[in-house]
Parts: structure tokens; sequence; C-alpha cells
């Protein structure tokens, strides 16, 4: 089995840093050794559980979410959203560092537990985290978000399947993703002791809505980018 591995490096100052090794499985591109037992009450499946949730508690006691952001929500439960690190994020292909917030740094990362939580309606986030690219602006996240979605449309039409070039499935995705957001939320306000886990829920919460709104405007913002494709069709 092939592994992808991505480490989170936040440094507070010389004496505090926090660091979080991810490995996951290239085909699956689900977390390995993804901790599943001894889990806090607030990742119990039942607890909060989304209204579209299609997974039940026979077969899954707990929240995929939720199991994979308790160890990082628990580490962090003691800095403040504002509180400034340098975070550096390494993968196989590169190393990024920036100076930041502790909020956009463990939204960056949280973002990729999601996509690799194995849960149903994130999955579709799947090879975002194969081509991760932390601290992303909303701008690189249209982008990369409707590629990704394009071309899994192109591949469902080449094996004569149904296949959405209006992005209106994607539009559904992030309706579904948005309430899980708010469910998250809704768990980890019960546990925290300060607000950096769930303002970094919030900007990702933030970066749905602004997805959301730039897709109903029919990505125009970004349509500049393509007048070299129209260039032929000049009359």
């Amino acid at each position: 089995m092939a592994i992808i591995e991505i480490r989170y490096c936040f440094k507070f100052d010389k004496t505090k840093a926090e660091f979080f090794n991810l490995r996951l499985d290239s085909h699956k591109l689900e977390l390995i050794h993804k901790p599943n037992q001894n889990c806090p009450d607030w990742a119990k499946l039942e607890f909060h559980q989304c209204s579209h949730c299609s997974l039940n508690i026979g077969t899954h006691p707990n929240c995929p979410v939720a199991v994979s952001l308790y160890h990082i929500i628990e580490r962090f439960n003691d800095v403040f959203s504002y509180d400034k690190i340098d975070l550096e994020v390494i993968t196989d292909e590169r190393k990024v560092s920036q100076r930041t917030t502790v909020q956009e740094g463990m939204s960056s990362l949280l973002g990729l537990l999601f996509a690799t939580s194995g849960c149903p309606h994130t999955n579709f986030l799947k090879p975002m985290a194969r081509f991760h690219l932390p601290l992303a602006t909303v701008e690189e996240t249209i982008f990369r978000v409707t590629g990704m979605y394009l071309l899994g449309q192109y591949f469902l039409q080449k094996e004569g399947k149904d296949s959405d070039f209006m992005l209106e499935g994607l539009k559904q995705n992030y309706n579904n993703l948005q309430l899980i957001n708010t469910k998250i939320a809704e768990r980890i306000r019960r546990v925290i002791q300060t607000d950096s886990s769930l303002n970094a829920i919030c900007s990702l919460d933030i970066f749905a809505n602004s997805i959301m709104f730039l897709m109903e405007d029919s990505l125009d913002d970004i349509r500049c980018l393509y007048d070299s494709y129209f260039s032929g069709y000049d009359k």
C-alpha cells in the first residue's frame, strides 16, 4: 500500500510547538490508523448527528469527521484563534511556510481531515486532499474544486454514466458540507475552552458559503482567465 505523508508543524514560540503527521492510503485517500476507540462522547454518531447522515449506529458508532478531529481539538484547547504561529506544512512534493494565526492554520488542517475522514458527504473532496494546498485562498479553492469536479464528470461520461457539467451536484455537495460544519461546531462547542477550534470551523463554513455564492454567479469572476479559449470563435 502506497502512503501519502503530510506533516503540519505549528510553532508558537521557541518553547512550544505542535506536530501532526498524517498518513493517507494513496488509493482510498483516507487516514491510516484513524482512532476509533475510546472516543469522547461528543464524537459519538448520535450526538448532534447530521439530518442527512446516511450512517447508522450499528455499523458506525462514531461520527467519522469527529473521530478525525477530536485529537486535534484537544491539543488546541488552551490557545486562542488569534494567536500567531509559524506554520510549516511538508508533503512529498514541497514545503510551505507562513506566518499566520492559529485559526487559519487549523482551518487548513481541519479541511484536510474532513476530506479524508471517510464521511460519505465529504468523500467528494478526496482528490483535493491528494493534491493538498495549505492555506489556499477562496479564489484558489474555487478554481481547484470546480476543476476537480468537472474532471470527475469527464471520467463519468467516458464510462457512459450520467454527468453534470452545470455543477448542480457540486452545489448540493457544498450544501451538505455546510450542514456538517454546523453540526461539528455544535459538537465541539460543548467541550472547548477557547475559540481556536470553533473559529477554524467557522472559517471552513465561510469558504463553503463563498464557493456557493461564486457558483451561483456562474463563476463570472474567473471567466476572464479563459479569454484565450474563445479567441478562435471571434467573429
